[in-house]
């Protein structure tokens, strides 16, 4: 790392630490509760892990939806290019962006993690048509505002609930309320026990989970050493000192993670029957 960036990205004052901590208190109760979701405690087999995905994979795609939206805020993307204001946070977001968008698969090839997902739920036997058109029909020209609005993708209610509450957020236009959702809201709410599930029936049912286990692995890595730490730096960066902007932070934190905590109560109705 060069002398300049190293400089940029030094940790942040005291009182800016002070405020991460307060929006860190705030948001126990409500994380600990998606973390420790009795959903946790029910997945057991194949066939549990599949409705798991078929639901988490509309997550997957909306962590891609407020990465893209940061991406367009904090960098030039117009053909007319002109310097953005934060320096640090643009070149972290073009970070997260290439590990995110374009990481690649256990073949080597070029993939976002969208795309890995997406693999690993065939390779499981998950039912990828809802998704798959979902994501057709914006392909097709369909705006996002009104494939949410009047569900003509006939997206699942549980995860049209869910993007429509990040939609409510990126809708309101405020890039410190985005980037809290985009940091405390993000994948690292999957608990250590489900990866060793997956690891578990990984091993006794040889050729399901190969896929699933190499993205988690993915994700992980990239998340826990880069871009968890990068996300913290841009909170700072956008944030600042000004209190205002921490307090609305902490609102959205709440709100993500609550539409979050909803989805889990979604998958866990849906399991089979034990």
């Amino acid at each position: 790392m060069s002398a300049p960036f190293a400089a940029e990205t030094a940790a942040p004052a005291t009182p800016l630490d002070y405020r991460l901590l307060s929006l860190q208190r705030r948001m126990h109760t409500v994380r600990n509760e998606v973390i420790g979701h009795p959903l946790y405690a029910q997945l057991r087999s194949v066939e549990d892990v599949q409705v798991f995905m078929e639901h988490h994979v509309f997550a997957v795609w909306d962590f891609m939806s407020l990465l893209k939206t940061l991406q367009a805020a904090l960098t030039s993307v117009e053909t007319a290019w002109v310097p953005t204001r934060h320096k640090a946070a643009r070149r972290l977001i073009n970070e997260i962006v290439l590990g995110e968008e374009s990481d690649v698969d256990p073949f080597g090839q070029p993939a976002s993690h969208y795309e890995l997902y997406l693999d690993a739920m065939r390779q499981a036997g998950a039912n990828t048509r809802p998704v798959v058109h979902f994501i057709q029909t914006l392909q097709r020209g369909f705006s996002l505002r009104d494939v949410l609005r009047y569900n003509t993708a006939e997206v699942p209610e549980a995860q049209l609930a869910f993007l429509r509450a990040t939609e409510r957020i990126i809708k309101r236009g405020k890039l410190h309320e985005i980037m809290a959702s985009f940091t405390f809201g993000r994948e690292d709410l999957i608990p250590d026990m489900f990866t060793e599930l997956v690891r578990e029936l990984h091993h006794n049912h040889p050729g399901t989970f190969d896929a699933f286990v190499y993205y988690l692995d993915r994700h992980i890595e990239l998340d826990g050493d880069e871009h968890g730490p990068a996300a913290l730096r841009m909170m700072h960066a956008v944030c600042g000192d000004d209190d205002a902007k921490w307090a609305e932070a902490e609102d959205t934190v709440v709100e993500a993670l609550a539409a979050r905590r909803a989805l889990w109560d979604a998958i866990l109705a849906a399991l089979p029957a034990k």
